[in-house]
């Protein structure tokens, strides 16, 4: 995936079959499953692949326990259905997870243990493994840092757990191997109507401020938060479609969870779900679903959100974490869809929502990291009818995501990088230096930094200390230290000078210094 190649492709003013407006998880599983019927395909992102939410999440390819304690059946169906189809398709990136309820009153053993059986029974043949009860003595083996005063015992269920922003750059390069094209830092700055109906969109180069008019048969406009202000470039009175809500994320050191197993906790005091999950050698906590008027590319957690995490947290770990054990905390906004049912938005469905304006813009809302395949789909499906393309059948249900490889155990040094992986071996091979790490504290080399600018479109330290590693979710304090000799190894790679490389060091910094908590 070189951004260089893509943009002089976009000289030659062709034709595109369909453009998708949107680098995140929707846009890219949309791209992807154009890309994959035959449809010259051009996808084209205003910041990087999975800068927004898609790069914030918990980190879990669902079927949803808390779905199916709200009655939506069909959206838990179709999500077991998506988690067990990406499990095959990305072994690289998804794998099994156990997930332990802890139980204190003496309801919840049946209540939560009839309610598992029936998550594994709609799981069907793509079931990950049975859940079932645990004595206390079984669940301290499984957590063994839970709260023991009180433990009855546990659950013990399976679902899913993936990292999302190497889950995208994988979606960009799967995209690039079908013969699409994936450009980030190339925002849409307008829409081409032609006759009353959408023609092609208009772009600027963010880096070199070139501008470009791009006509397609069909736009779709799949960003996430941002939707509606996508719409209003067509139709300025166009009436919201998204309530926004973030969700936070706390980063601990993994010894506040060892083991191999996560605790979910059904119902906290308003009512949402709390996970406790080891992630990368970390512990990550989380998650709110807070009500916010915008969306913003860089959302900032709420104190009270903070708060609630860590409070929550210290109730069922025998370690309660402070502001101090915090290593870094994070925030994404849902793109949920309005409904008339009030602003509490832990009640508003994940379900995804497609909409066809008059004008021939087509919008898919909603949803999540786990039916991003599906979104695609349907939208895809959706986009050749409006442009009046060739009906052809959708493949990506059996489609390996780029990197696809089995076996790989999920602790592995390089295991996100699938079949790339003895690539990048061999590039640290050749010159010893690269093996350096970037900290003491990160897993990353040197090397996988000069991966990314050569293979995977990073432009900036920002990309690949947040998304192409995820340095800066881990220990955003080693982040801030790593940026010097990341800025160093790109402006080697991309031809940038010390003042580049100063300038990007001060912005990662600022950055990053709001994923720090005050102590």
């Amino acid at each position: 995936m070189k951004r260089a190649e893509s943009l002089q492709q976009l000289e030659n003013n062709s034709l595109w079959d369909m453009i998708v407006i949107g680098g995140g998880a929707t846009g890219l599983g949309t791209a992807v499953e154009a890309a994959s019927r035959g449809y010259r395909t051009l996808l084209l992102e205003q910041g990087d692949f999975a800068q927004g939410t898609s790069s914030r999440s918990t980190k879990l390819i669902h079927g949803g326990v808390r779905y199916l304690q709200q009655g939506n059946l069909s959206l838990v169906l179709e999500a077991l259905r998506e988690r067990g189809l990406l499990i095959r398709n990305a072994p690289h990136l998804v794998h099994n997870l156990s997930f332990v309820v802890p139980l204190y009153d003496w309801w919840e053993g049946p209540f939560y243990g009839i309610g598992l059986k029936l998550y594994d029974l709609l799981a069907g043949k793509l079931g990950l493994g049975p859940s079932q009860l645990l004595s206390k003595a079984e669940t301290l083996r499984q957590l063994p840092t839970v709260e023991p005063n009180g433990l009855r015992g546990g659950v013990i269920y399976h679902d899913g757990q993936f990292d999302d922003a190497r889950l995208a750059i994988s979606l960009a390069l799967t995209l690039t191997d079908l013969g699409g094209i994936a450009i980030n830092y190339l925002p849409v700055t307008g829409i081409i109507c032609e006759g009353g109906l959408v023609a092609g969109v208009t772009a600027r180069d963010k880096e070199t401020g070139q501008e470009f008019r791009l006509k397609g048969r069909a736009v779709i406009n799949a960003t996430g938060p941002f939707i509606d202000g996508v719409r209003r470039m067509v139709d300025s009175a166009a009436k919201a479609l998204i309530t926004p809500s973030q969700g936070v994320h706390l980063v601990l050191d993994g010894s506040f969870l060892p083991g191999a197993s996560a605790i979910m906790v059904p119902h906290t005091d308003d009512g949402r779900v709390l996970f406790a999950i080891p992630w990368h050698g970390r512990t990550l906590v989380g998650t709110t679903d807070t009500a916010v008027a915008a969306a913003p590319l860089e959302p900032h957690p709420l104190p009270e959100e903070i708060d609630f995490l860590l409070s929550h947290t210290a109730r069922y770990l025998t370690r309660h974490p402070g502001r101090s054990d915090v290593l870094s905390v994070f925030a994404g906004i849902r793109p949920l869809v309005r409904t008339d049912a009030g602003s509490d938005t832990s009640s508003l469905s994940r379900d995804h929502t497609l909409l066809v304006e008059s004008s021939g813009l087509i919008t898919i809302a909603g949803g999540k990291w786990t039916t991003y395949r599906k979104m695609g789909e349907d939208t895809v499906t959706a986009a050749a009818q409006v442009a009046g393309l060739d009906d052809r059948p959708s493949v990506t249900g059996s489609l390996h995501i780029h990197g696809w490889q089995e076996g790989v155990g999920v602790n592995e040094p390089l295991q996100v990088y699938g079949s790339d992986a003895p690539a990048l071996e061999r590039l640290l091979s050749e010159n010893p230096a690269l093996r350096e790490p970037l900290h003491p504290a990160l897993p990353y080399s040197a090397g996988e930094v000069v991966w990314g600018v050569r293979n995977e479109a990073a432009r900036t330290v920002v990309d690949i200390l947040a998304r192409r590693t995820r340095a800066l979710l881990l220990d955003a304090r080693a982040a801030i230290a790593a940026a010097p000799k990341v800025a160093e190894l790109m402006a080697q790679e991309l031809g940038h000078d010390s003042l580049w490389q100063k300038s990007q060091v001060a912005e990662f910094s600022a950055l990053a210094s709001g994923y720090l908590l005050d102590i």
